[in-house]
């Protein structure tokens, strides 16, 4: 397990939702397992920005944090399905309305987005 380098601060509500769903993919994997794109590779061609081992450390997470479960079937090659647990799903209705925001705020969000990338050069 690696070692945190900032302590961790649970004083608030949005101290406990940052502790679970910061990461870069992690929002994004919740949407599309609850979608229905359960397998790794399904999830790997979703994010293919991602690299594999970066989504494996996510899942795991969310995992570790009772918001996806993780089925693994005893074939050859082995196979492995994810699943949103009653918890998880409860977090779904607040990434759509955070989406329809996003989306509702695009061309906004997206020109303050690029000149602050712009002035940070």
């Amino acid at each position: 397990m690696r070692e945190r380098k900032v302590p961790l601060n649970l004083n608030c509500g949005l101290d406990l939702i940052g502790e679970v769903l910061y990461g870069k993919w992690k929002i994004r994997l919740l949407w599309f397992i609850n979608e229905g794109h359960k397998r790794p590779s399904e999830l790997q061609r979703k994010i293919p920005d991602a690299s594999r081992r970066v989504l494996n450390v996510q899942l795991n997470e969310l995992e570790a944090h009772d918001l996806i479960e993780k089925k693994i079937f005893a074939v050859v090659p082995p196979k492995v399905e994810y699943s949103l647990t009653p918890f998880g799903k409860t977090i779904i209705p607040i990434i759509g309305a955070l989406g329809k925001w996003g989306d509702e705020n695009e061309n906004r969000l997206r020109d303050l987005i690029l000149n602050n990338k712009i002035s940070d050069q």
